[in-house]
């Protein structure tokens, strides 16, 4: 078999008997007013963050979701968006897709305000979206991407950014590496499967996403979720990996390059009231201000006396710079 077809038997085990806290560390999922998470998409919560940000889901969007799992956070971009075919699911695992109507249609007996209809499930995949080009305004996937080697990763990517309408968002948890994984590790397609093996780095990561073409990069939470010790993994030492959600919206890439936000702040601390680098960045003095990574290296290498950047907190929402 293939390594996809691997991950495709392995989930079509876990559809038909549910693992809980299967893949990355069990999540608590998203608490919002009047929404009850039935029990068996609770057990079937096999992401490793959220892709569901609240600010990006206001004027009810149309979002795609890639790989539908049990329909946790499909039933979640519903709340916010409650009209027939709101959401469309992509699965290519026959018993996940019925696995997740079975959960859906129990959704819809615990929630008045929730119908099924609002959530449309299709057969398809990652490398071939059911959709026509620039249809949707949010496309979503929560711990698949990594399971893709790299060139699958990069064929996926570009047929989110396809379907996209201008603007629109990518919005992805995914786990990265804090280190290179071993070869012998990455060719475990069982481990690939349950998400252990398969992660980039942070810089790889983030480099297949602005190589799509994908402009601007917010980093909404970066943080530790597995540990794979070197005796259990056969490695020279622990490798940690971490669980990363980001945000990356269909828009030009500047010519200086994609702007990454991280969460670093500039702030002027010079004499003047205002400091203008004359490339439509203006610091007011002692007020820190959101900048992207490239341009808090710009600032700092200009003026590094009166120009403190800070660390990335590696959260970001909103108010930058560009």
């Amino acid at each position: 078999m293939t390594y996809l077809e691997t991950a495709a038997q392995f989930y079509r085990e876990v559809a038909e008997t549910p693992q809980v806290g299967l893949c990355c560390v069990q999540s608590t999922p998203l608490q919002l007013p009047g929404l009850k998470i039935p029990l068996p998409m609770q057990e079937m919560n096999y992401g490793c963050g959220t892709t569901v940000h609240s600010m990006e889901l206001g004027n009810q969007p149309t979002v795609l979701y890639v790989g539908v799992g049990g329909g946790l956070e499909a039933l979640q971009f519903a709340y916010f968006s409650r009209h027939a075919g709101a959401v469309i699911a992509v699965e290519p695992v026959g018993a996940m897709r019925e696995a997740a109507a079975r959960n859906l249609e129990i959704a819809a007996q615990e929630n008045p305000w929730f119908d099924t209809s609002f959530v449309e499930i299709r057969e398809g995949d990652a490398f071939n979206l059911p959709v026509a080009d620039s249809t949707v305004d949010i496309v979503a996937q929560n711990c698949l991407f990594n399971i893709f080697e790299p060139q699958d990763l990069t064929r996926a990517l570009k047929e989110a950014y396809r379907v996209l309408k201008p603007g629109g968002r990518l919005q992805m948890s995914d786990p990265i590496a804090t280190s290179q994984i071993p070869a012998h590790l990455q060719q475990d397609e069982r481990l690939r499967a349950m998400c252990l093996s398969g992660a980039l780095t942070y810089q790889q990561y983030t480099e297949r996403i602005t190589n799509a073409g994908f402009g601007q990069v917010e980093i909404r939470a970066r943080r530790p979720y597995r540990l794979l010790d070197s005796q259990t993994y056969n490695l020279e030492e622990h490798l940690l990996l971490e669980s990363l959600d980001s945000v990356s919206f269909k828009v030009a890439i500047p010519e200086d390059g994609a702007c990454i936000f991280t969460g670093k702040t500039a702030v002027y601390a010079g004499l003047e009231p205002f400091f203008d680098d004359s490339a439509g960045h203006l610091l007011q003095r002692g007020i820190p201000a959101a900048v992207c990574d490239k341009t808090a290296a710009k600032l700092a290498a200009i003026n590094p006396a009166e120009i403190i950047v800070t660390n990335s907190t590696w959260h970001y929402s909103g108010g930058g710079c560009c």
